[in-house]
């Protein structure tokens, strides 16, 4: 059971250290967001992609690591963290509680910080459409509408005078 019980806490320790890293890319997100740093947002949302992969590795190992405690304790399939945790040594249950409290604490904090961005996100992006109808009021039907294959249709400006006086 020790060496289960030391695979599950060296576990939930890189799940914690991964969704820090998670909140870190979040709040590095929210400041390119803010100076309107395309190029590097871009760089940005295909890191936190990366580091959500990551995460979701580790969570693999953890629900495995929880399975395998849970058979050394004579637990079944069914039982929960919570159950599990009350059949560990009472010296060793605060630890994995804080690791636990600690990673649900982390996961909201993450969770924040992309509603966060969403929102900003969804403001610049409401700014823009109001520009391009500004500019291209002809193209403004276009502008809301989706095509078929659920992506927003692009918007064409109108022709330009100076083209078609030229042909």
């Amino acid at each position: 059971m020790n060496e289960e019980l030391n695979n599950l806490i060296a576990i939930l320790r890189e799940e914690l250290t991964q969704y820090g890293e998670v909140l870190a890319l979040m709040q590095e997100q929210q400041e390119l967001i803010i100076n309107r740093a395309a190029n590097e947002l871009l760089i940005n949302l295909n890191t936190v992609n990366s580091q959500m992969e990551q995460v979701a590795q580790v969570r693999q190992q953890r629900e495995l690591a929880r399975q395998q405690l849970v058979d050394s304790l004579g637990g079944t399939e069914e039982t929960t963290f919570r159950q599990m945790t009350e059949m560990l040594p009472a010296e060793v249950q605060p630890l994995i509680d804080a690791l636990v409290q600690e990673i649900n604490q982390m996961l909201q904090n993450v969770q924040k910080w992309l509603r966060q961005n969403h929102i900003l996100l969804k403001r610049s992006l409401d700014l823009m459409q109001t520009i391009m109808k500004n500019m291209f009021p002809s193209s403004s039907a276009v502008a809301g509408t989706y095509g078929r294959s659920g992506q927003v249709s692009p918007i064409n400006p109108p022709p330009s005078s100076l083209y078609e006086g030229i042909i």
